[in-house]
């Protein structure tokens, strides 16, 4: 089913960020969202007739991490300029524009990167904001437009960058050579927003009260008088999106949640009472702990984790489905993150969502994703808008697959109380700094590996926890939360005096990228 029936604006309005391999693509579509206006990612791939056919308002192209000179570079159809469509280039974009439209790209000498002054020689459209004759901005480029296209006027320079920012309105090209997406180009989002409302002509309308009208529209059309079931993790995607779906066909659905023995302390008998006696919604209770025991006996491989558990999903999601008449559709609470995790044609695959690629091919069910262009703090203020309760639209992510990604090696009831029992200590800690609201997500993950150790003067070779917790506005980079050290310790002690089986606690201190905020 095409996600583009979910998420966007009464008046269809939409920018499309192309994907050139950038580090940044998704912060940009982020930005164009914060700006009111709705936007998704699609690939340099595409030809111009799936262009025409999204009927886009504006383009942006990203950058990229290769020359637009070297043999096998990324390219885009040239008849996109033809659509009469405005494009904004960022820094391979942008040279690629000049290439393509009679400007040229050369190499420099030494490249610009990190923070750069840019000299404003004309405010044309973009930079109309700016009273100054000077910006600080981000720049990251070796290569460098040295004549920009063909009619284009320059309209700031840097040191490095002959052409820093271009435009030619009547042709609707416009490029910079920076990074105006992220946070270091103080500028950029003023800039974005020059491109988004005067040169594309977009109304700041998308925002969660329309995402929410959209998506009961979509749904109603698509459902009509079937019926739906929807999986329920305990997590926030898969809440939202339940209450979402009840919002537009009512009693038509029943939500089952499927209790996979995976979850976190408590936390299952906190979805059920969350969702039988507040939100008025049929709930089917499944108790599965020991069928996900049985199918996860000696598996260590986290992929085959992930797809094991997706099909047991699937299989336990239609023995209950066998039992209502007409329940045709699947509701799940997948995210763009997930989508773009578990790999598309811009993405290489990191890891396999067990609500995305962990799915079997021979469903029963139609799926139904209403999330699935959004990001996580998008879906937060969906929840809001939809007036579910704080305890769970401010919960702390949890992966689908629960706890059996937090455990290095074979899952077993004991592997799992370990780990359990561990998390607990770290939320509760967390909780009892005040830090939940800083702090994205905390978690305890078990390792597969034994050291030595001294607890009461006897000898120890167990295993270690380690302890996980980023910061993040939307999972798709994280950083390592600095944790005050007494914090830490509080968590360590008490493991270890608390958790047997653990003899050393360690404080993962690695970013998104180069890792993933799980382990597995």
């Amino acid at each position: 089913m095409s996600s583009n029936l979910f998420g966007t604006a009464e008046s269809n309005k939409r920018i499309l960020v192309v994907d050139f391999g950038a580090q940044y693509a998704q912060l940009i579509a982020r930005r164009v969202r914060e700006a009111n206006v709705y936007s998704e990612i699609v690939s340099h791939e595409l030809d111009v007739e799936s262009f025409a056919d999204l009927k886009p308002s504006g383009i942006i192209f990203s950058g990229g991490p290769t020359s637009v000179n070297v043999e096998g570079a990324p390219k885009i159809d040239p008849a996109i300029y033809e659509l009469g469509v405005p494009i904004l280039g960022i820094c391979y974009g942008a040279q690629l524009i000049a290439q393509q439209n009679g400007g040229s790209v050369e190499g420099n000498e030494k490249g610009e990167y990190g923070r750069t002054v840019v000299n404003v020689n004309e405010s044309g459209i973009l930079l109309s904001d700016f009273e100054t004759s000077t910006q600080q901005v981000w720049m990251s480029h070796f290569d460098s437009i040295t004549s920009p296209p063909e009619g284009a006027v320059v309209t700031a320079s840097s040191d490095g960058s002959p052409v820093a920012v271009f435009e030619e309105p009547e042709k609707g090209l416009f490029g910079v050579q920076f990074h105006p997406e992220v946070h270091h180009t103080p500028c950029g989002q003023d800039l974005l927003r020059r491109f988004i409302y005067d040169v594309c002509g977009c109304p700041n309308d998308w925002n969660m009260a329309s995402v929410v009208e959209a998506s009961v529209s979509g749904i109603k059309e698509i459902v009509g008088e079937k019926k739906a079931i929807c999986g329920l993790s305990g997590g926030v995607d898969s809440a939202v999106a339940a209450a979402l779906v009840h919002k537009a066909i009512g009693g038509q659905l029943t939500c089952v949640f499927v209790d996979t023995g995976l979850m976190r302390a408590g936390e299952a008998q906190q979805v059920v009472d969350t969702f039988e006696s507040t939100q008025g919604i049929e709930l089917i209770h499944v108790k599965a702990a020991e069928r996900f025991f049985e199918q996860l006996e000696g598996v260590v491989d986290p992929e085959q984790k992930r797809k094991i558990i997706g099909e047991l999903f699937i299989r336990l999601f239609e023995e209950a489905a066998a039992g209502i008449e007409e329940a045709h559709f699947l509701v799940q609470g997948t995210l763009y993150p997930d989508v773009i995790e578990s790999g598309t044609s811009e993405a290489a695959r990191i890891k396999s969502h067990h609500n995305v690629g962990g799915l079997p091919e021979d469903m029963d069910f139609e799926l139904i994703e209403p999330l699935r262009n959004l990001f996580k703090d998008e879906v937060r203020e969906v929840g809001r808008e939809l007036g579910l309760p704080d305890e769970i639209v401010k919960r702390q992510p949890f992966p689908g697959p629960g706890l059996a990604v937090r455990i290095i090696g074979e899952i077993n009831s004991e592997t799992v109380e370990t780990v359990r029992a561990a998390d607990l200590i770290v939320r509760e800690e967390i909780d009892k700094a005040d830090l939940e609201e800083e702090v994205w997500q905390a978690f305890a993950v078990l390792a597969d590996i034994r050291s030595v150790g001294v607890m009461g003067d006897e000898r120890t070779y167990a295993r270690p926890v380690i302890i996980r917790a980023v910061t993040s506005e939307d999972a798709m980079t994280a950083d390592w939360a600095r944790l005050p050290h007494d914090l830490l310790e509080r968590i360590s002690r008490r493991i270890i005096n608390e958790v047997e089986g653990v003899n050393r606690v360690v404080y993962d201190v690695t970013s998104k990228p180069p890792g993933t905020i799980e382990w597995e």
